[in-house]
């Protein structure tokens, strides 16, 4: 397709664009990667779950192709590895004490902002 934009009279003739459409639900990618990738709030991931990636940076319509493949293995790069998952811990004794301390000191230096009794 061809590129938008500037570019003189080679945009007008030169169809070096690149539209990239990537079906998630028919690839081969294995079920949890395509899982995360749906779930993505990404402007490229289509309602029917089609990745539309437009290249159009460069001249030549093979660069373009290239740089579109590298912008969807980023893409799904991101969503590869699953998030770690959190185990809860429990806060440190010194942790715990050095937030009750804190605490004590806030309330006396509040404490002595009330008024004075005579």
């Amino acid at each position: 397709m061809r590129a938008q934009g500037a570019g003189g009279q080679n945009v007008n003739k030169v169809s070096s664009a690149v539209h990239l459409r990537f079906p998630i639900a028919a690839s081969s990618l294995s079920e949890g990667v395509k899982e995360r990738l749906l779930a993505l709030r990404d402007s490229r991931i289509t309602q029917d779950g089609v990745v539309v990636i437009k290249a159009q940076q460069y001249r030549s319509q093979e660069q373009n192709r290239s740089d579109a493949i590298e912008r969807l293995n980023a893409l799904v790069n991101t969503v590869a590895a699953p998030p770690r998952v959190r185990r809860a811990t429990k806060p440190t004794y010194g942790s715990k004490q050095r937030r009750l301390e804190g605490k004590s000191q806030r309330s006396e230096t509040k404490a002595l902002r009330g008024r004075v009794v005579d």
